[in-house]
């Protein structure tokens, strides 16, 4: 809901209408729906094509994750005016320890209305906040506090909605079984073939058997959960585990050059969000999906880590080039792992290797991409970019979701 709040407070005219927020195409997918969607059964991670066929007078837009990541950062920042334990868990939600904010805000209840009403008046959006003894229960508690669309209407949400201590199963025990963390489809059905429906009745049920079933780590989790019982702690500044883009084109790519051409854009903004962060990648991976949805992965690392496009292309050009992609790609993906701080490395190599080549690359255009990184923050970033990408109007990231049936690149 984050992304199509942020898209009504840009164009507010689209209040009270089915938007949607996804690639609007054949291939696209919902990345999120407002209540008014939702009302006709559309929901996030549904295809595009289905969200259509539920409600015919939704309004697709492409979706601009650099605004959402914008806007996301001066979320966070209020955040932290309340707290310095913020854990982030996407760019619309974290879990907040309020613990030492207390004797100055108040209880829970009243913190989380400070939130919201911090975020109303600095970025114009609404937030729902559950508060909790842990960050298990402060989750399910905050999809209470958020309004409730069905076919007669919008329902207004609680807006904060807390679960007193030592009332956490009275809470917890009602609900559906699916509500807890690490019940899925497969774990869903197994739990169904034993009667289990709800979390209470998980919670009865005789734990050895549980694990056997399932597997003592999943069994022994689910059951805790279903006790009220999650002992982790909120985790601040959580670095990054990866930097990465894909994207899903509107027709199958069959050619090295193109899929290259693509691989070059896609690497010159994660090279780009690398440099911006302030770190290097000893691992850089790439992504295919087939046109029949099988997907393969493949990685190359270096001992010194990279920061520029021309290193990344060295390691991925010869994993692609070990891939048949004759039957059709439909995503390409680059993903800069094993992140760590920049580091000088001599350009003194014996054997020459895919590796030693991408560091040496790296070292001799890492003042050229400084020039491009300034450039590109005085004038923006479309002022400057690989020559194979210049007919190419896509930018990475302005819509993970799947391109228009019109965009043909």
């Amino acid at each position: 809901m984050f992304y199509v709040a942020v898209e009504l407070r840009r164009n507010p005219k689209l209040r009270g209408l089915p938007v949607v927020v996804g690639g609007d195409g054949a291939r696209g997918v919902v990345a999120a729906a407002s209540y008014e969607a939702r009302r006709f059964g559309v929901f996030s991670a549904m295809s595009s094509a289905q969200a259509k066929r539920l409600c015919p007078q939704a309004i697709f837009l492409p979706g601009d994750h650099e605004l959402y990541s914008d806007v996301s950062a001066e979320v966070f920042e209020i955040f932290h005016t309340v707290t310095p334990l913020v854990e982030g868990l996407s760019l619309d939600e974290a879990f907040l320890d309020v613990t030492g904010a207390r004797r100055l805000l108040g209880d829970g209840v009243k913190i989380g209305e400070e939130i919201r009403t911090r975020v109303k008046e600095k970025t114009e959006l609404t937030c729902s906040v559950g508060v909790a003894p842990n960050k298990f229960l402060a989750k399910l508690a905050s999809v209470v506090a958020k309004p409730r669309a069905s076919r007669e209407g919008v329902k207004p949400g609680y807006g904060v909605f807390e679960v007193l201590a030592g009332k956490e199963l009275e809470f917890l025990h009602p609900l559906a079984v699916e509500s807890l963390w690490g019940v899925g489809p497969v774990t869903l059905e197994k739990l169904s073939a034993l009667s289990i429906k709800t979390v209470g009745d998980l919670a009865k049920f005789d734990r050895k058997i549980l694990m056997n079933v399932l597997g003592e780590s999943l069994g022994q989790h689910l059951f805790d959960l279903s006790q009220g019982i999650d002992e982790r702690v909120v985790e601040p500044d959580r670095d990054a585990k990866s930097i990465g883009h894909e994207e899903t084109f509107s027709t199958d790519i069959k050619d090295f050059d193109v899929a290259h051409d693509q691989l070059l854009r896609l690497a010159d903004a994660v090279s780009a969000r690398c440099r911006s962060a302030g770190v290097g990648a000893r691992t850089i991976s790439l992504k295919l999906k087939f046109s029949d949805f099988r997907v393969i992965t493949r990685a190359a690392s270096v001992e010194f880590p990279v920061t520029t496009s021309q290193a990344m292309m060295r390691l991925i050009e010869p994993l692609l080039r070990d891939v048949d992609i004759s039957a059709g790609v439909r995503l390409l993906g680059i993903s800069a792992r094993n992140l760590v701080a920049p580091e000088m490395q001599l350009s003194l190599f014996g054997e020459s290797t895919e590796s030693s080549t991408a560091n040496e690359l790296d070292e001799a255009w890492s003042s050229t991409t400084s020039a491009v990184d300034d450039i590109r923050h005085k004038f923006g970033d479309a002022s400057i970019k690989p020559a194979s990408s210049l007919n190419n109007k896509r930018k990475p990231g302005a819509s993970k979701w799947g391109p228009s049936d019109l965009d043909q690149k």
